[in-house]
């Protein structure tokens, strides 16, 4: 087979995974890193690799050279087949570790050369992860203007607006008429992020509105740009939480957002494709947080940092734990005299963990969403203790039930029922206060909600299960 006919079949057979995309069972005919590998391995020059790139996705690219990171020489040949617009594409879909190991193997002219076809907030992500003295050779040998924006952007903390801003838009005076505007838009379309919506000054610089690229496209050229604009605007400041913006996007549908200064004079925008990541990379940080573990950790992650990062949570849960402990050798001599109390023991504490855990995670949700309102304190308390009252009542009878068939001991099921009520009305109620608790403190509610969640079931629920055990204790034996 000659080396056209090698490259028409891989491109063929990509070709046919794209067009299964309709097929119900398109997720299987995806393009995976080892089939990248395995068809590139039979090419030899760098056309015949351009060519068969041509058909990949840049996301596939980015995971395939993720897979060889330790293969420089591949990494290289691989990148030297594409050109700089489309290296630049794949390095925005890389992860962090990849977009430094590229930095490295290439040259600083070629850097700057690909960082042209790239956005500035994107280019300051990367610069972020360099190290410092890299960071500092490729801003010195930049155009001056351009080094300036970078380094005011580097200079807003990653979380926030202004970290995730691009300096990239378009922005107009009012009074300009829609003919000039459209002759404008033409020329700074290339070199713009997102052109679809039109920010409006006053004479001074200040954000008024803005006005949507569609309506200029049908108005009148001799139209006014005042005449068009929407000053019902919604902003952020640079300095505000990049949760905060994706709450905004979220709630009112926005495409893009602005970020103006405090005296309303437009600093950058930010697109939806950066509130998707803001979004995946918030869900994911408070996911690993409520399980005790770091929010940077992956599979990935090496044997020593992952021990690293767990631990401390371990140990924190290991001291918890001997509040539990403790609680049940109080009622030790209780314990000894009737053997079935710990058999049902940690149903208790069991239930009422799984209770207080629903309503942790529907209050981390709902603060997290932005729909939390600290007036409503009082109603949801009292709803939520209605809601353990509710669930410990019909579990308890059930559990109660079940007991009595098991030891057939009556009195040890009015014991279960009216402690997995106590403790299901405990449960409810301080999972939904521990978070909102620990934001009043300004502290992440995900961060240790879960732990104070667990201690709390557990020694009340063993606490109230041993208690009603001792007072019913004549009854049991």
């Amino acid at each position: 087979m000659s080396d056209e006919e090698k490259i028409s079949e891989l491109k063929e057979k990509l070709k046919n995974k794209r067009l299964n995309e309709e097929d119900e069972d398109y997720k299987d005919d995806e393009i995976t890193a080892d089939e990248i590998a395995e068809d590139i391995k039979e090419l030899k020059t760098k056309e015949e690799i351009h060519d068969y790139l041509e058909e990949v996705h840049d996301v596939d690219i980015a995971e395939y050279l993720e897979d060889i990171i330790d293969e420089n020489e591949e990494i290289l040949r691989v990148l030297s087949a594409v050109d700089n617009e489309e290296k630049a594409a794949i390095i925005e879909e890389a992860d962090e570790e990849l977009q430094v190991k590229i930095l490295d193997l290439i040259s600083e002219e070629e850097a700057l050369e690909i960082f042209s076809y790239m956005s500035p907030d994107d280019i300051v992500d990367i610069l972020g992860n360099l190290d410092f003295p890299k960071r500092k050779s490729l801003l010195s040998k930049m155009k001056r203007s351009d080094a300036n924006k970078l380094r005011e952007l580097l200079g807003y903390a990653p979380e926030t607006a202004g970290g995730i801003m691009t300096t990239q838009y378009i922005a107009f005076k009012g009074d300009i008429k829609l003919k000039a505007i459209l002759e404008k838009i033409k020329l700074m379309a290339p070199k713009t992020e997102y052109i679809e919506t039109i920010f409006v000054q006053n004479e001074k610089g200040e954000v008024i509105g803005e006005a949507d690229l569609r309506d200029i496209l049908i108005m009148p050229e001799d139209t006014v740009l005042y005449d068009i604009t929407d000053e019902n605007i919604k902003y952020v400041y640079p300095e505000d939480d990049q949760e905060e913006v994706a709450q905004l996007v979220s709630k009112y549908g926005l495409k893009v957002v602005p970020v103006l200064s405090r005296k309303k004079v437009l600093l950058g925008i930010i697109t939806i494709d950066d509130v998707v990541d803001v979004i995946q990379e918030e869900n994911t940080e408070d996911i690993l947080k409520l399980a005790g573990t770091s929010d940077d950790e992956d599979l990935e992650t090496s044997l020593f940092d992952s021990i690293k990062k767990r631990l401390p949570w371990l140990m924190i849960n290991l001291f918890t734990a001997f509040l539990a402990s403790f609680t049940v050798g109080l009622f030790s001599s209780t314990i000894n005299k009737v053997v079935a109390l710990a058999a049902a023991m940690p149903i208790v504490s069991g239930m009422g963990g799984n209770a207080g855990t629903q309503s942790l995670a529907v209050t981390i949700r709902s603060i997290a969403l932005g729909e939390y309102e600290n007036n409503e304190n009082l109603s949801i308390s009292i709803k939520y203790v209605l809601v353990g009252l509710i669930n410990g009542l019909i579990l308890g009878i059930v559990c109660g039930f079940i007991v009595y068939f098991m030891f057939g001991l009556k009195y040890l099921s009015l014991v279960i029922l009216l402690s997995m009520i106590g403790n299901c009305i405990i449960a409810c109620l301080v999972g939904y206060l521990i978070p909102v608790v620990l934001k009043i403190l300004n502290i992440d509610p995900a961060m240790a909600s879960a732990v104070l969640l667990t201690t709390v079931t557990d020694v009340c629920g063993f606490f109230l299960f041993l208690g009603l055990a001792t007072m019913f204790l004549d009854k049991l034996i």
